[in-house]
């Protein structure tokens, strides 16, 4: 019974720091940053038309690079649009290994990827591009792989002059 007193106030001292009318943030609620007037509405992204630019400077930087010369790669494949496949093939239609079409590779899991053709090794060529920066360049990557042992990339970083879109820097 001594303790009654005690438990009364401490329960009313608890209590007395319920009523406060401060708005008190809790962890759970999701902070909103304060709106800066001059920021932009929507972030820039990349039209259709300059991915497929962007994709064509960096394939042709990674054609010229011969990654295939060691081995025995029969055909290169690229990951991108069938129209930017279809005009690489046609820039560089003399090129060896040759560019070939997507539905001639033959794709297995835990496996190099194979040439439907010949039944040998092919390196595939890809590129992945970012939206563009506050300064309006581009980074992307340019990627090859035959396998999980043969596999590396590239970072670019791409400024459009006109319509093309030129390589600034390659790390």
């Amino acid at each position: 019974m001594k303790f009654l007193p005690l438990l009364f106030l401490a329960s009313a001292w608890l209590l007395a720091g319920c009523a406060s009318t401060e708005n008190i943030p809790l962890l759970s609620e999701a902070k909103t940053p304060a709106l800066d007037a001059a920021a932009p509405a929507k972030a820039k992204t990349l039209a259709k038309e300059d991915e497929d630019k962007i994709d064509m400077v960096i394939f042709g930087y990674l054609l010229d690079r011969h990654f295939w010369d060691d081995a025995n790669y029969t055909a290169l494949f690229l990951q991108a649009s069938d129209g930017v496949v279809d005009a690489m093939m046609a820039k560089y239609s003399k090129h060896q290994p040759p560019i070939k079409p997507s539905y001639h590779i033959d794709l297995r899991d835990n496996q190099s990827p194979l040439d439907r053709d010949t039944g040998k090794p092919v390196m595939i060529l890809g590129v992945d591009a970012n939206d563009p920066n506050a300064d309006d360049s581009v980074d992307a990557i340019g990627r090859w792989y035959a396998g999980g042992a043969v596999q590396g990339f590239y970072t670019f970083t791409l400024r459009k002059t006109g319509d093309d879109w030129i390589i600034l820097e390659v790390r």
